[in-house]
């Protein structure tokens, strides 16, 4: 067992460091523990957001956890614990499945706390997923990231309130701040993915994968487009990686429609506050129940309206026809209901859903909030102080009051 000091050594393990919810978070915990005068490592197979960690004063330990067989599992069990006797880790923080399976093999060997992290969707509808799957369920603490999954972790995986955490995950209040982002960050973008001048912009911030519903708002576009539900010029812009097929087939089914000229596959974007800023609305459809929905607060805090599939943690971060709209899952006509009821707003209703908005995100769904929280399950089982010294070094930083310590849930 380790001993625990006044600099705990967290480290967070997950598959890699290139873009995503997941990756963002762990960048985001390892800033929070490094301020809060911790020692954080994260373990991964490394990527585009390395330079960053290390910016931030963490350390990179690079180590391929992706991998699913026994065997290899056995063998990142054996160099997580080297590792972790290397660097005197107190407590390992795992974020993926195949990466807390070897954590919890070394957790167990080396009598250290495992804290888990449900991010996913993991659905469990093949032999043997539901007990891949469950390994995030087992940790001494389980972190469930909306209200969605942990009812999930208490009725599918019997997860009880001794070990059971509800954190939101959140946006950063600073990062994503419309008055924060300068006019020529948005005026590159706007160059970059060639919008024409006063064209109304609808976004969808997703991997390209079909699950995210591209094909569904294609489809809900063209009944737009055929009832002239928008004034002038727009433009559909998909921002994130695409599949090079999946992509063909959306431009497919685009032409088939008659809309391909109005859209744009943007692939990865690393200034995603002035890319919001520049929608006049952004739209998340998702097929299946989104875990969270990260880009859903982002979007609130940025004061941009959402439409939303009404599924899953979307239902818990928008408060319909308030912070943003709720349409029926997989449904087109209803999606371009909405969407025609964005472009037709006043700009009071904008200026009055964007103050909303923004305020629904600053009081349930901030990073702060995420990180101070996590923190606090550290501290739970450590006996460590990491939450405290973190909330005063952030009210020196960002001028926080003594009234707003933030609260996990």
């Amino acid at each position: 067992m380790q001993t625990v000091t006044d600099r705990p050594v967290i480290l967070q393990a997950l598959p890699a460091l290139e873009s995503g919810g997941i990756e963002h978070g762990t960048l985001e915990m390892a800033r929070a523990i490094v301020q809060a005068g911790g020692t954080a490592i994260v373990a991964s197979a490394g990527g585009r957001l390395v330079p960053r960690l290390k910016y931030i004063g963490a350390i990179p330990v690079e180590m391929d956890l992706k991998a699913k067989n026994p065997l290899s599992i056995m063998r990142n069990a054996s160099r997580l614990r080297h590792v972790i006797e290397e660097f005197g880790v107190n407590l390992v923080h795992a974020r993926s499945r195949a990466p807390a399976w070897a954590a919890s093999l070394a957790c167990r060997r080396l009598r250290i706390p495992l804290v888990t992290t449900w991010h996913g969707v993991h659905a469990a509808n093949m032999p043997g997923k539901r007990w891949y799957n469950s390994v995030l369920a087992s940790g001494t603490r389980v972190i469930a990231i909306s209200r969605y999954i942990e009812n999930r972790l208490r009725e599918e995986y019997k997860v009880g309130d001794d070990r059971l955490r509800l954190i939101p995950r959140g946006a950063d209040m600073i990062r994503f701040d419309p008055q924060g982002v300068r006019g020529n960050r948005v005026q590159n973008l706007i160059n970059l993915w060639d919008i024409p001048d006063g064209a109304t912009v609808i976004m969808l911030p997703a991997r390209v994968t079909p699950w995210k519903g591209h094909a569904l708002l294609i489809e809900a576009l063209a009944r737009v487009n055929e009832t002239a539900g928008f004034n002038g010029d727009w433009v559909c812009i998909f921002v994130g990686e695409a599949n090079e097929k999946l992509g063909r087939e959306l431009v497919t089914l685009a032409r088939r429609r008659g809309i391909a000229t109005h859209l744009r596959f943007a692939g990865h974007c690393a200034d995603m506050p002035a890319a919001l800023m520049l929608a006049d609305m952004v739209v998340v459809p998702s097929l299946r129940p989104e875990p969270f929905g990260r880009v859903v607060v982002e979007a609130q805090a940025m004061g941009r309206p959402v439409i939303v599939a009404g599924h899953g943690a979307a239902l818990e971060t928008v408060d319909d026809g308030v912070t943003g709209f709720v349409f029926p899952p997989d449904d087109a006509q209803a999606l371009a209901a909405c969407m025609r009821q964005v472009a037709t707003m006043t700009p009071e209703e904008r200026t009055r859903l964007a103050w909303h908005a923004r305020e629904n995100v600053c009081a349930h769904y901030s990073t702060q909030a995420m990180q101070y929280a996590t923190l606090s399950v550290y501290d739970e089982l450590l006996h460590t102080q990491l939450a405290n010294t973190f909330y005063h070094a952030a009210m020196a930083d960002m001028g926080w009051g003594d009234e707003v310590l933030p609260q996990a849930g």
